[in-house]
Parts: C-alpha cells; sequence; structure tokens
C-alpha cells in the first residue's frame, strides 16, 4: 500500500541532498535547474520532486546517493556500497563520538516535539533531518568498525591516567 508518507520521505532526500551541494545556488548551478524551482524542491510542503537527471547531477556532484538511497528504502531495498569492500581507515573513537552526538540531538529533539504529546510538521522535519544524520553517523561507525576487524583489531591510543601505560 503507497501512502503518502513515501512523498514526505522523498522531500527530505532531496532536502538533504540539496544541503549536500551547498545549498539552492550550487544545487541550481550542477543540475540546470532554476534556483527558484530548486527552492521549491527544498520546500518541505511543495509537490515539486526532483527530475531523475537533476537527482543523478547532484548525487554525482556530492559522491552520496541520498534521493536514490531513499527510493531502495521506501522499496524495501538497500544500496550496496562498493566503497565498504576496501578497509577504511577512520577513527573509530571520532566516529563513536559523533555518532553518539548525533543521537543525542535525536533525542532530546524528539523528546521535545512529543512533550505537549503534538508533533508539528516543522517538528517532524527535524527529527528527520536528525535521524538521517545519525542514519550517516551509524554508517561511518559501522565502516570504522569493519575497519578494526579486517586489521585484527586497534589500540586506540588512549591510556587511564596512572596506569602505568
Amino acid at each position: 500500500m503507497i501512502t503518502n508518507a513515501w512523498f514526505h520521505r522523498i522531500k527530505a532526500a532531496q532536502r538533504d541532498l540539496i544541503r549536500l551541494v551547498g545549498g539552492i545556488e550550487r544545487a541550481a548551478q550542477v543540475s540546470s535547474i532554476s534556483k527558484s524551482h530548486i527552492g521549491r524542491m527544498n520546500n518541505a510542503t511543495d509537490p515539486e520532486l526532483m527530475p531523475l537527471h537533476a537527482v543523478y547531477a547532484l548525487e554525482s556532484e556530492c559522491g552520496v546517493p541520498v534521493v536514490t538511497s531513499a527510493m531502495a528504502e521506501l522499496n524495501g531495498r538497500r544500496l550496496s556500497d562498493p566503497e565498504s569492500e576496501r578497509v577504511v581507515e577512520q577513527c573509530v573513537v571520532a566516529a563513536y563520538s559523533d555518532m553518539v552526538r548525533k543521537a543525542g540531538d535525536l533525542i532530546s529533539g524528539g523528546a521535545v516535539a512529543i512533550s505537549d504529546m503534538v508533533v508539528t510538521p516543522a517538528e517532524a522535519t527535524k527529527m528527520d533531518r536528525d535521524a538521517a544524520e545519525l542514519e550517516a553517523g551509524l554508517g561511518e561507525l559501522r565502516r570504522a568498525l569493519a575497519g578494526v576487524k579486517a586489521r585484527g583489531g586497534q589500540r586506540l591510543g588512549l591510556s587511564v591516567v596512572g596506569s602505568g601505560r
């Protein structure tokens, strides 16, 4: 069953994509679509959806398949990342702390939004943005952890003061 929830998911992905390429003006330059048209695509309540050529151009520019991933997700699928086959050199501590911060943003924002037992469209939009950032943060953490496993472990370079190490 298709509901209009798909529309809000795609609109959120469009907004994320526009932000990732540098905003409305940059998205207009990359896609060869007018700034006002891109602005409508960026507006959560406007029914304007991106044409496929714009999605392709913008995703190619930023290197993140935001809208394509959302479309796959809506169909019960997910994209595979050929980069995940390679060991990604990334600091586990940085990825973990960033993910925890993003989770905190979602949790605290969500708590405020539901405290009055009413979630407004603006609150839902903010929570969705926080959830998207958390989702990206989880992906970074998982890549960092995969790198640790591939290397057989990793000393994090931290020590307890007075531990003698």
